[in-house]
């Protein structure tokens, strides 16, 4: 594939101190005594804050914990977030970045979760609209595939009745002559017609977790990345709280909560072994894996996305823009790896390419035409008598009670529906400490009978401005930045963007470019270590900044990230040097196939 040769740099240093050092995040090791004092100084706060309890610990910082976190701290709750990684580092950011209604969870006669993916697909939209956008889907019907042009008709006429609150338009139907002429790129062997509908995307997966968890914190939240729990403490029969391991100090640390949610997504399980050993019970987790692949566009390629039932086996696949790009995929196998390594293999690449260029016969498309790929795991559940297009990806809930009373985990989730999931998850555990304390609950307990999510009235810190469009007009011309790069500010940051142009106003040096393939700032660099939580340069480029997906994947830019770093936050160059390493070592995994 084409991609940059991370091999030149060496894995990270080991750790200078005597010592047993813990598994270390993106290079950093228990050598890091030049971490910006700022940084220690958060760090350490926020440490002190958790030393004096919580009612709500949520283990995994992806977009249902951190949901979790920002529904829970906005009814008053104190609320501890924790994360072994960075936010959003984990599954969420290896989805197949779609906010959508489900179509295909009607051939499961999912009526109901059709129709909650539609409702929070609908609320994203103005929850988050610099994020999350309408994207036109072309649905083509062929002769010989598993469901016929009646029954597609049928589904399309279900998709738009259960989005009857939607803003976006209803489907329409196409003739086999007049999608050629829309489509020119398709098939025509066997093609009966089609039809086009909307669903929604969001190209910046990862900004759109982060952002809820910047929502959590302005609530009251305390976020920490970095902070691997190893252990649920209990007090016979009950939680008492957590313990953890801080990765960037090897420091151990241990946070009294009467209730702790397990949203570690696929890695559910391996979170339960380590923390209660032999009571974890049984196997809740069996992931399938999917992988994508990022293309440049290509002959036929279609300039809104295809959603069409692959020939080999009836599994649905996408070809998606983005970010001027294609992301073709996914597949759906089920997977009992190493979670931290997952990567595509041959036999799904050429799946993938066999099955694009059969519907788009000019693509043409060979492994050399891959940029990337990218693989995650998706969290669902256990259930090894289904094949796994068949699996529910409906979310459960397990209460562990009454083995051990305050412990809930969650089993699947979506991108889209993180916000109902928060809200159901919430809602459980309030009302199982309300039964716990009773009708007329203690005064340091009144809050756990407090009040009802509100999630469902606010917007996410980007989207600010009620009228975006406006903003986004009055930002260009006022901000006095490049077009270009105030375009791009919109678009990863909505109206946040004054924040960080306001950092390069106080200093022009903030104001060059850093990565010229997306216009990105330094004061972009400074914005994701001071008001974002990022702790180390991966942070920064692959969920901060958003370079690290384009298909250098970020690596010309490293060096001037360090520059920016060192000159305007104190980073000393041992730090740079091995976090620039620990960032090689990370995206090998998108550039290679296992």
């Amino acid at each position: 594939m084409n991609q940059p040769d991370p091999t030149t740099s060496s894995a990270p240093s080991a750790a200078s101190s005597t010592e047993s050092a813990p598994s270390a995040p993106d290079g950093l090791t228990r050598d890091t005594a030049g971490t910006p004092e700022t940084l220690l100084r958060r760090r350490a706060d926020a440490l002190a804050r958790l030393a004096r309890g919580v009612d709500l610990v949520v283990i995994g910082a992806g977009v249902n914990g951190a949901g979790i976190a920002w529904d829970a701290a906005a009814r008053g709750l104190r609320v501890a977030l924790l994360d072994k990684g960075d936010i959003g580092s984990g599954t969420s950011s290896w989805s197949s970045r779609m906010v959508h209604g489900g179509l295909k969870y009607l051939e499961q006669k999912d009526v109901l979760l059709v129709r909650e993916s539609l409702r929070e697909r609908e609320w994203l939209l103005q929850a988050a609209p610099h994020l999350v956008k309408p994207l036109r889907f072309v649905l083509p019907f062929y002769r010989g595939n598993s469901h016929g042009k009646a029954i597609l008709r049928l589904g399309m006429i279900a998709y738009d009745l259960l989005s009857f609150d939607k803003t976006v338009d209803h489907h329409r139907a196409y003739s086999k002559e007049r999608l050629l002429e829309l489509c020119p790129g398709l098939s025509p062997d066997g093609l009966q017609g089609g039809a086009a509908y909307y669903d929604a995307q969001v190209e910046f997966a990862e900004r759109m977790v982060l952002e809820t968890a910047l929502a959590a914190t302005a609530e009251g939240a305390t976020v920490l990345t970095y902070a691997q729990v190893d252990e649920i403490l209990t007090e016979g029969d009950r939680v008492r709280g957590v313990g953890f391991t801080d990765r960037l100090t090897g420091e151990r640390h241990e946070i009294a909560a009467p209730v702790v949610v397990n949203a570690s997504g696929p890695w559910v399980d391996q979170t339960l072994a380590a923390a209660l050993g032999a009571r974890a019970g049984a196997r809740r987790m069996g992931g399938t894996k999917g992988s994508h692949y990022v293309v440049d566009p290509f002959p036929g390629a279609p300039d809104q996305a295809f959603y069409y039932e692959a020939h080999r086996d009836g599994r649905p696949l996408m070809v998606i823009p983005w970010l001027g790009r294609y992301l073709i995929g996914s597949t759906d196998l089920r997977f009992d790896g190493d979670l931290d390594t997952v990567r595509s293999d041959e036999e799904e690449l050429a799946y993938i390419l066999e099955e694009t260029n059969r519907i788009i016969p000019m693509a043409g498309l060979t492994p050399a035409d891959v940029r990337y790929s990218y693989c995650g795991v998706r969290p669902l559940p256990y259930d090894a008598g289904k094949p796994e297009g068949d699996i529910s990806r409906r979310h459960l809930l397990v209460d562990h009670a009454p083995e051990i009373i305050g412990l809930i985990s969650v089993i699947g989730g979506k991108l889209t529906t993180f916000r109902g999931l928060a809200e159901e998850t919430v809602d459980a555990v309030m009302a199982r400490q309300a039964r716990r304390h009773g009708p007329r609950p203690p005064r340091l307990s009144r809050r756990w009978t407090r009040r009802r999510s509100s999630t469902t009235r606010m917007r996410l810190p980007g989207a600010r401005a009620l009228d975006l469009d406006a903003f986004a007009r009055e930002f260009t011309a006022a901000s006095g930045l490049p077009a270009a790069t105030a375009e791009r500010l919109l678009r990863v940051y909505g109206t946040r963007a004054a924040d960080v142009a306001a950092l390069a106003a106080a200093d022009p040096r903030l104001a060059e470019v850093v990565d010229e393939a997306t216009g990105t700032i330094a004061a972009q660099v400074v914005f994701a270590v001071r008001e974002e939580l990022a702790t180390t340069i991966s942070d920064v480029v692959a969920r901060r900044t958003m370079i690290g997906l384009e298909p250098d994947l970020g690596v010309p830019a490293l060096e001037r990230v360090g520059a920016v770093l060192a000159e305007h936050c104190g980073w000393d160059a041992g730090r740079v040097e091995r976090d620039i390493a620990g960032y090689r070592t990370y995206i090998r995994r998108l550039g290679e196939i296992g």
